[in-house]
């Protein structure tokens, strides 16, 4: 999840050079697929019944805020502006605590969701409970 935010978010810097005015529909379109991604992951590591998925996407979400951030200025520096180490420390606080929340709350999303939907070899009757069974 970091590198494909580290990636989303220096393509944006890099079309943003190009086209400062015309941005709204790329930044829409990368939110989505960001958001799109932490949730599908999210939603089948649910129905697979993965142990201790909730926690793994806590973890997840809390690597991927610092080290999308140093990706981004990274990237930025190698292939958009030449960026200096100045922007390190916006990368890991505001930038990391904004990649960190849209990993964490539609992977919690999917979660939800894939949780309630049932495996095409269960019955519609066996309602998944979340939990794993005891046989």
């Amino acid at each position: 999840m970091a590198l494909l935010h580290g990636a989303a978010v220096t393509v944006l810097a890099k079309y943003e050079v190009f086209n400062p005015t015309d941005k709204t529909l790329v930044t829409s379109l990368a939110l989505a697929v960001l958001v799109g991604a932490a949730a599908g992951w999210g939603a089948v590591d649910a129905w697979q019944g993965k142990p201790e998925r909730g926690k793994n996407w806590f973890i997840a979400a809390l690597i991927a805020g610092p080290v999308s951030g140093v990706l981004y200025v990274i990237g930025r520096a190698v292939f958009v502006d030449q960026t200096g180490a100045s922007e390190l420390g916006g990368a890991l606080t505001g930038g990391a605590a904004f990649s960190a929340l849209l990993v964490l709350i539609p992977a919690g999303i999917g979660l939800f969701v894939g949780g309630r939907i049932t495996k095409p070899d269960q019955p519609a009757s066996e309602k998944p409970t979340g939990k794993p069974s005891q046989a």
